[in-house]
């Protein structure tokens, strides 16, 4: 699994990274961005769910592990640059953010200034135990 010839194919960043985009398979909304390794890669491929490598804790992410809002995997597609992975999900629970909204992408610029455009569908206090 960890040597998949897949990955010769995509130009990963020097710290052996790739972006990644998660759109919603039946809508064609994007849900989120977020980051793979060689590893979390394989791991989504395998197991069919997201998995990412998250920067910020410098581990396996599996998206849902604390809110229950996986990300099944419906299809992975590559760049024509091969640099960037968009993925096709199907959206668990309907919250893919973790401020629990729908996307990720609620800020939209309205005459110079970035506005909150989309509701939020569930407080995350009652999403994650804090």
């Amino acid at each position: 699994m960890l040597n998949a010839p897949y990955w010769d194919e995509i130009k990963w960043t020097d710290d052996g990274l790739v972006p990644v985009i998660a759109q919603d398979a039946a809508t064609g909304e994007v849900l989120m961005f977020a980051w793979m390794n060689r590893e979390s890669l394989a791991l989504t491929v395998a197991e069919g769910r997201a998995v990412y490598w998250s920067r910020s804790r410098k581990r396996l992410w599996r998206k849902g592990e604390e809110s229950g809002h996986t990300q099944r995997l419906v299809e992975l597609r590559l760049d024509c640059d091969k640099d960037v992975i968009l993925m096709k999900v199907d959206q668990i629970g309907g919250i893919a953010c973790h401020t629990g909204r729908r996307s990720c992408f609620f800020h939209r610029l309205e005459e110079g200034c970035w506005s909150e455009v989309d509701t939020v569908v569930k407080d995350p206090a009652t999403i994650y135990n804090h």
